[in-house]
């Protein structure tokens, strides 16, 4: 699955408007049912307007039906790997749970991988809020 990630991540990432950071992000997440959404970042000239791919792709799996994270891939063209920003370590929590696979992808391919509990620790979910 990680590569099919990462295709469908480096496919968003072509697509990516970065006029002004020149940094191009593309990610991917797979669903229980094996689906794959993908998004790139979006800026915009009235920072901080813009959106992250992270975001970018949950909103697509989201609009489409699906609830569940059940691995997500960030790429970038930098040297070191690229992980989610705290918002989309959030984000990503609010349909994932703390095993949930993070991959950190570059030019070269995959460079790290993480649970989302490394990534952020003890986080506030879902599970923390009464039930409505």
């Amino acid at each position: 699955m990680t590569e099919s990630l990462l295709a469908a991540a480096r496919a968003a990432q072509a697509n990516a408007h970065a006029p002004y950071s020149r940094y191009k992000v593309g990610a991917a997440l797979a669903t229980p049912d094996g689906r794959v959404f993908a998004g790139c970042n979006v800026e915009n000239a009235a920072y901080p307007s813009g959106t992250c791919a992270e975001a970018g792709a949950i909103a697509a799996m989201v609009a489409a039906g699906g609830r569940a994270i059940t691995e997500i891939l960030v790429v970038g063209d930098g040297p070191e790997p690229i992980t989610p920003c705290g918002n989309c370590r959030q984000r990503i929590r609010e349909f994932a749970d703390a095993a949930t696979r993070v991959h950190a992808a570059g030019a070269a391919g995959v460079l790290a991988s993480f649970t989302l509990d490394e990534l952020l620790p003890a986080s506030f979910g879902p599970r923390h809020l009464p039930p409505v």
